[in-house]
């Protein structure tokens, strides 16, 4: 996959019908998604518990486009191979969810997957200035992690703009993810952003069976960063 800087939806599967996942994966991308937000969660790090790798694994078939999966788990690197192995095309790592990010990253890299790290809101930019280099990208959470539909944390924007002034030419995408709407994405694309997740916003008031309604709030969003 090329490296570019246009703007990118990716829809959080954690909002789609969990009867339908294939279904609803077709009608996202069928309707212009650009990547598929896979969002793991253990029970631990974060309090809810979603998709092992088998869930990952039976997603895999259904993406056509690019499976990008955020591992909300600790500890993360004995996990890193089976998500891996699963299809992951992109794996996302919290600073907090093991004893070494370097390491972390060092270990996403060796799949031959691209690697991704997180910050959460209470996370400082400067923990990862020190491993930009094994980073394809930075996650900018914008709620805490565990739960959708949550309220957008507006300090993300100034976060997200400190991220993009510390990538300076290095070609790492900057992830947001957390209350999406075309209230709040037009903010952090000024900011730097280029991969917006959205859960709620793309999937609301739609269904597979009328997944017009998945593009017209995915187009409701682009609609708002280039008016």
């Amino acid at each position: 996959m090329s490296f570019d800087r246009s703007i990118k939806i990716a829809p959080s599967i954690l909002s789609a019908d969990f009867a339908n996942f294939g279904e609803e994966i077709r009608a996202i991308e069928d309707q212009g998604a650009d990547w598929v937000h896979v969002d793991v969660m253990d029970g631990h790090f974060v309090p809810n518990l979603t998709f092992g790798p088998p869930a990952v694994k039976a997603f895999r078939p259904h993406v056509k486009t690019f499976m990008d999966v955020h591992l909300m788990i600790s500890p993360v690197d004995p996990y890193i191979e089976a998500y891996a192995e699963a299809g992951a095309d992109m794996i996302t790592a919290h600073v907090e969810a093991g004893p070494h990010i370097h390491r972390t990253l060092q270990a996403i890299k060796a799949q031959g997957v691209k690697a991704g790290v997180a910050l959460n809101p209470g996370t400082p930019v400067e923990a990862i200035s020190d491993v930009l280099d094994l980073a394809d990208m930075v996650l900018v959470m914008t709620v805490n992690p565990g739960f959708g539909g949550q309220k957008f944390i507006h300090s993300g924007v100034e976060k997200t703009r400190r991220v993009r002034e510390m990538i300076g030419d290095r070609e790492i995408h900057i992830q947001i993810d957390g209350g999406v709407t075309p209230q709040t994405a037009p903010l952090v694309a000024e900011a730097g952003a280029d991969v917006l997740v959205a859960g709620s916003a793309v999937f609301k008031g739609g269904s597979v069976q009328a997944a017009e309604v998945y593009g017209a709030n995915m187009q409701a969003i682009r609609d708002s960063i280039s008016s």
